[in-house]
């Protein structure tokens, strides 16, 4: 593992993606700052959906919440294999969110634009929800597709059966490939599969999560770790046309 913590390494990054064409990013809590309060209003509204659903209390729901997350990967994966629960009205209740405290960030975009070869937005939510997020940021029209979770059948990172969707959905190699990703377990497949990896921590610690949702992981399935996407891009970018 690299750790993206200083300006003494471009040539050493740029070695490592000089031969990416297809960049992948996630995008709750990756592409935006955890300050913005995106992710805990989706966090949110899972807990109160399976209080209205199961007529529970906020904490019941909570821990119903966790044990389907760290069971299946997702809550609604739990739901709809233990509790028959239609995913479209579950993905538009958690993803009717306020997104007025995120910001329009047109470096982030540029940097995104500069790089050589295809972008895209690979998430667990919605296309809808991934559009409207980067469409807030003012980045959208930097990526050229967004695979969501209903694309990839409702099955979700980390495992395998949903990363081989979406790489037939776009036909990608990922031998040439790299994938930017806030959760360490969600690099395993990529790594495995020969993708370049990247976790992006956020830059001060996120009280809304989990600490193993935002730690630093010292494992081979991590190739770099940064707190700064936008800084990572050009000096990678920096780094390869220097």
């Amino acid at each position: 593992m690299t750790a993206h913590t200083s300006p003494q390494q471009p040539c050493h990054i740029a070695r490592d993606f000089a031969h990416v064409d297809t960049w992948v990013f996630d995008l709750d809590n990756t592409l935006y700052p955890h300050e913005a309060r995106i992710w805990p209003q989706v966090d949110e509204r899972i807990t109160l959906f399976l209080t209205e659903l199961f007529g529970l209390d906020g904490l019941s729901a909570r821990a119903l919440q966790k044990y389907f997350y760290q069971r299946y990967g997702t809550t609604l994966s739990g739901l709809m294999q233990e509790n028959g629960v239609n995913a479209d009205d579950f993905l538009d209740f958690v993803h009717h969110i306020d997104v007025s405290m995120l910001d329009p960030d047109p470096s982030l975009g540029d940097a995104i634009a500069g790089l050589p070869g295809r972008k895209l937005i690979y998430t667990n939510g919605t296309r809808k929800h991934a559009e409207n997020i980067a469409g807030r940021l003012g980045i959208l029209d930097r990526f050229d597709g967004v695979f969501g979770i209903t694309e990839g059948g409702f099955v979700p990172k980390p495992q395998r059966a949903a990363f081989d969707l979406f790489f037939k959905a776009f036909d990608i190699v990922p031998e040439r490939a790299a994938m930017f990703e806030d959760i360490d377990k969600n690099l395993i497949v990529p790594h495995d599969v020969g993708m370049k990896t990247v976790l992006v921590l956020p830059k001060t610690p996120d009280p809304f999560r989990e600490a193993w949702e935002q730690a630093a992981v010292a494992a081979g399935h991590v190739h770099h770790v940064t707190s700064d996407l936008n800084g990572f891009l050009r000096t990678l970018m920096g780094a390869r046309v220097a």
